[in-house]
């Protein structure tokens, strides 16, 4: 097997994520520059040019803001909801109107399963304050993959999603002590604790203490807060959660960050 994931950059201003089988490299959302997107691609020893597609969660920025510029250099179609896709544009218009143009847009719904190569791939909704935000399973070879970061709260229909991952993608955004007592305006908080923002480092140990099967070799916390979060909190609160139920401890935690590609996850 060649199953791989590889977190590029994940965190508040960029976030970058590639999944790889044996024939196939899809790009999860492009937060990066697409120099620094083919940069950190070739430290991994990946060409950027062999990319089979990119796919996009949802429209903020810090996953979007290479996208135009990537997926022209690339020539690689572009997967995103139609709201998604609206949005994007919207966004993305310029000063006298125009709208900017994907080379190869490609539309899903979701709930629906779609191809891409040989891996299959089920986009499910998630609950954030975007347009239309989706959260991914993928499966190819045996392992099945989860990548849901950018959620307020873990509802049911997300946790059905994951279960049975070999590899889980998870976001550990905020300690809500950190962040209550931080720089943001009160707004911000507010957001970012709503039940549209981001998932707390408790939010995600509640998940893993009640209703998570434990399937995962791999649990990677994705998008923490640099303002708001410490690696080493998010890590502990994590793994107190995991060694609490029995038969958890198998599950590897690993952290993305912002500023450096995490080796790649290989099954």
């Amino acid at each position: 097997m060649a199953v791989s994931v590889s977190l590029l950059a994940s965190g508040s201003r960029a976030n970058s994520t590639m999944v790889a089988s044996s024939t196939t490299r899809i790009l999860v959302d492009a937060g990066l520059s697409c120099r620094e997107t083919f940069k950190r691609l070739r430290a991994l020893g990946e060409s950027p040019e062999e990319l089979s597609a990119i796919l996009i969660t949802h429209e903020h920025s810090d996953h979007v803001a290479g996208l135009q510029r990537l997926a022209a250099k690339l020539n690689v179609p572009v997967f995103l909801t139609e709201p998604t896709h609206h949005a994007w544009n919207k966004a993305m218009r310029d000063d006298e109107g125009k709208i900017p143009e994907l080379p190869k847009p490609e539309h899903f719904a979701s709930g629906r399963r779609f191809q891409v190569g040989d891996i299959e791939i089920t986009p499910f909704t998630i609950p954030h304050d975007a347009t239309d935000p989706v959260g991914f399973t993928f499966r190819t070879e045996g392992v099945k993959i989860g990548y849901a970061t950018d959620l307020g709260y873990m509802p049911v229909s997300v946790r059905d999603h994951l279960r049975s991952c070999d590899v889980l993608v998870i976001e550990s955004n905020h300690d809500v002590e950190m962040l209550r007592g931080g720089p943001y305006p009160w707004s911000v908080k507010q957001r970012v604790m709503s039940r549209v923002g981001h998932l707390s480092n408790d939010a995600l140990a509640e998940f893993f203490s009640s209703d998570y099967d434990g399937g995962a070799a791999y649990v990677i916390l994705a998008h923490l807060s640099e303002q708001n979060n410490h690696p080493e909190i998010a890590r502990a609160a994590a793994e107190t959660a995991l060694r609490g139920r029995q038969g958890l401890w198998r599950n590897q935690v690993l952290l993305a960050t912002q500023s450096e590609v995490l080796q790649p996850v290989r099954l």
